[in-house]
């Protein structure tokens, strides 16, 4: 089953195909302060069990383990279609979001087809992150069932629920690094936007020691900052097994910090931090303006440094532009490397597209697909390959063909975001000024070979750089049938695929209307 597929195989099933369904769904009921009826929660008890096994084949079984098995049930309100999924933490509820939001919603609007929308938050009896284990132990707490687990796990009164072995530092358990063993460098796809930032990396995690630290990884959202931070983690505990290496966000190290304070745990926090052969720390905006915390990291950095540890942080600004941070802290983050990261380019793009198609083999992507959502996708690399993604789950769960038509139906959010609007005067204008026309003849009815080829481009254009219908479209060139630029567009496409000049023609008039 292709990667998609797995994730929803069986989706349909009922309690009697998996013998889990009615205990998950009496957890769900006990853990749960909604009212929901006993033959719902059963049904989506079944549901959910059929998906997370789809997702355990899909995912393997660590990752499935670290991000989904957590999932929660929460409410589902049939007025608006919504679904509640609930994590226990606001660092892992925002990474399952990012990640796996639409293979989530495809797989429950699949399943169950009033589920229009799936909403992945923090429990709301859950805010806390989960303890670094400083002492060896954690406070005890009663804790909320997970929809897919088989029996309830509340504890009696009596008797506190058992506590997990503590990851002690002698035997580190790398799975519990907080680093995704799925990012790694042969996974990144390098162009001129990335290379400098690329080759920071592989040095800052090869065993030999860097010329420099901390790596300063500087980059807008979406750009592949924390598939780096990843990466570095996954080289260097290649490069030196049994390598102590711990990835959190800002976020999490402030969580943690308070935490240690609160149970006057601080040594230990400050011990287990520094212990660490390497420190990866992202979103390190969100870290000014708490200034105990900021002392801390400082504290901490300057701890690692000195001792020959390494450090690597990501932030979506330059050290300098960093807003309430202390001179020290700036001085320590600016002293190594900032490397930054620039917005994929349109050659990235389509590399960036290529290499995942790679991943897809039983996928069917036109070439002329590839260009329009590299073209069209340009703020970020994370929606570009997510719209991929989206594309090409839908596409083979409905049975169609992946199309230009399709991508503009089924993506039509992230391409409204994207798009700088062109309009079909500014394509007409352009087009004429190319092949030296005059631009009455985008609405003429002379058919002579010199003005219906432009014509053609133009309509071509206009469909791919425009959200109008082809209807609009031919309006706009003198009343033509809507059939007619069909015609057009797919003579183009024809033509692009077996003649270098047209397609030459067609991609200097891309660049130019895009700029």
């Amino acid at each position: 089953m292709d990667q998609f597929g797995g994730a929803i195989g069986g989706a349909g099933g009922t309690a009697a195909t998996n013998g889990r369904g009615a205990g998950q769904a009496a957890a769900l009921r006990k853990g749960r302060d909604g009212g929901m009826e006993d033959q719902e929660a059963l049904d989506l008890a079944a549901d959910w069990a059929d998906i997370s096994q789809g997702l355990k084949k899909d995912l393997g079984p660590q990752l499935h383990t670290q991000w989904i098995k957590p999932i929660q049930l929460g409410s589902f309100c049939k007025e608006t279609g919504t679904l509640d999924l609930f994590l226990p933490t606001e660092f892992s509820a925002n990474w399952v979001a990012d990640r796996f939001a639409d293979r989530l919603s495809l797989a429950w609007k699949i399943a169950r087809a009033e589920v229009r929308q799936v909403r992945i938050t923090v429990h709301p009896r859950r805010r806390a992150m989960p303890e670094l284990r400083v002492g060896g132990r954690a406070a005890p707490e009663l804790r909320v069932p997970a929809a897919n687990e088989t029996a309830p796990v509340l504890a009696p009164a009596s008797r506190p629920a058992p506590t997990p072995a503590p990851q002690t530092i002698a035997g580190f358990d790398v799975s519990a690094s907080g680093v995704d063993p799925s990012l790694t460098f042969n996974d990144f796809v390098t162009g001129s936007a990335n290379v400098l930032a690329l080759n920071a990396a592989q040095r800052m995690s090869a065993a030999e020691t860097p010329q420099f630290s901390p790596l300063y990884l500087k980059g807008s959202t979406g750009q592949g900052k924390t598939h780096l931070l990843h990466a570095i983690a996954n080289g260097f505990i290649a490069a030196r097994p049994g390598a102590r290496v711990f990835y959190c966000s800002a976020e999490r190290f402030m969580i943690e910090f308070v935490q240690a304070m609160r149970q006057n745990e601080m040594i230990e926090f400050k011990s287990r931090l520094r212990s660490f052969d390497m420190l990866l720390v992202d979103d390190i905006q969100f870290i000014i303006g708490k200034a105990s915390t900021q002392e801390e990291f400082l504290h901490t950095i300057d701890a690692l440094l000195s001792a020959g540890k390494r450090l690597v942080v990501a932030a979506d600004r330059a050290p300098q532009a960093l807003d309430g941070v202390e001179q020290r802290l700036l001085s320590r983050l600016s002293m190594g490397l900032v490397a930054d990261i620039q917005a994929a380019d349109i050659e990235l793009r389509r590399q960036i597209l290529e290499h995942r198609l790679s991943r897809f083999t039983s996928a069917q992507v036109p070439q002329d697909v590839v260009e329009f959502l590299a073209r069209t996708i340009n703020r970020n690399v994370r929606e570009l390959v997510g719209g991929l993604n989206k594309l090409i789950a839908f596409a083979q769960l409905t049975g169609q063909q992946v199309s230009l038509q399709l991508a503009e139906e089924q993506l039509t959010d992230i391409l409204s975001a994207n798009r700088r609007r062109i309009t079909i005067d500014e394509i007409q204008r352009t087009v004429c000024q190319f092949y030296r026309v005059d631009r009455s003849e985008m609405a003429s009815k002379r058919r002579a070979r010199a003005v219906v080829r432009p014509r053609q481009v133009a309509m071509y254009l206009a469909k791919v750089l425009t959200p109008r219908s082809y209807p609009e479209i031919g309006r706009k060139f003198g009343g033509r049938d809507h059939s007619t630029v069909i015609h057009a567009v797919r003579l183009i496409e024809d033509l692009r695929s077996r003649d270098a000049d047209m397609d030459g023609d067609v991609r200097t008039l891309l660049r130019q209307l895009e700029d």
